[in-house]
């Protein structure tokens, strides 16, 4: 199961620390969601999941204030006697001591943040949609042509390096060479990323490894992008029929999600970069509602049945 530490959570969104005497270099979230524990604090613990970053927001923080001592004694011990990774106070709310020391003694950490608890949590949850996805590693190429993430696969040795950096000459931005990690972080978005040992490298036979930051500048790389299009490269097989239209979509699968997919010859003399630019703005094309394939269809037809009304 994927996790984070809870001490990237507390650097990422600046979170105060109010329990500095718990050790936290070990605790681990791993559930992208989180919970406000309100009808826990009301005394309901059936379904509560613990394994979930709990915040605490205006309305919890007023109810637990507002018990008694001898029934805030009650719900804290049952709150707080779980492995809960952490709990979250916003709008600079402090718990009072009993709370803190329930927390010390179980091993909670509390922390707080400026925030509003909508936003804090809207965060949160974002955030930790990314990092805990489901992932994989896969043999490629992502570049990030017009805004487009195209993820350029193929046989090693076929020339998907040297497309990029073609496409990298030409003004478009390196994401991840040779190992493209791939993470879902919705039922139809795929985000890729690099590993951080080859990050910002190209490895390309005969010149040996090329740092693209380096080379061409800050503004030719980006972390992370959106696989929008997979460009298969393949060695020309004269037996095979290529598709020539693209009426029909050809999709591959990631980790559950579809992806548009071509299939493109190489051959000697056809200039892959150019072909992948073209390839991507089609796409981006195609989502904003013009299909060129079926536009020529259509004149096809109408041509043909202006003939079919002329014979008549």
């Amino acid at each position: 199961m994927a996790s984070i530490s809870l001490t990237k959570v507390i650097d990422k969104f600046k979170l105060e620390n109010l329990t500095p005497e718990i050790d936290i270099s070990k605790i681990n979230v791993t559930q992208p969601d989180i919970n406000r524990p309100a009808l826990q604090i009301a005394g309901y613990f059936e379904h509560f999941e613990t394994t979930r970053l709990q915040v605490v927001g205006f309305v919890e923080y007023s109810y637990m204030n507002g018990l008694d001592e001898e029934r805030q004694i009650e719900i804290y011990e049952k709150l707080l006697n779980n492995p809960i990774p952490g709990i979250i106070f916003c709008r600079e709310l402090h718990p009072n001591d009993l709370f803190r020391k329930t927390a010390v003694k179980y091993g909670v950490p509390l922390l707080m943040t400026k925030k509003a608890t909508s936003a804090c949590m809207a965060e949160v949850i974002r955030w930790l949609n990314v990092k805990l996805a489901p992932c994989i590693s896969v043999h490629g190429v992502l570049v990030d042509v017009y805004g487009e993430g195209v993820l350029i696969t193929g046989e090693s040795g076929i020339g998907k390096s040297e497309a990029a950096l073609e496409l990298i000459k030409r003004g478009h931005r390196l994401v991840t060479d040779d190992v493209v990690e791939l993470r879902r972080v919705s039922e139809d978005t795929l985000v890729g990323s690099a590993p951080d040992i080859t990050k910002h490298f190209i490895e390309l036979r005969g010149i040996g490894i090329v740092d693209v930051k380096a080379l061409f500048g800050a503004s030719s790389v980006r972390d992370t992008q959106n696989i929008d299009l997979v460009i298969r490269l393949e060695d020309w097989d004269k037996e095979k029929e290529y598709d020539r239209l693209g009426l029909e979509e050809e999709y591959t699968e990631y980790l559950g999600n579809k992806v548009v997919c071509h299939s493109i010859p190489i051959r000697p003399g056809r200039n892959l970069a150019i072909i992948c630019e073209s390839a991507a703005v089609n796409h981006r094309q195609k989502k904003m509602g013009y299909n060129a394939a079926q536009e020529l269809y259509k004149r096809v037809q109408n041509s043909l049945a202006g003939k079919r009304n002329e014979e008549e």
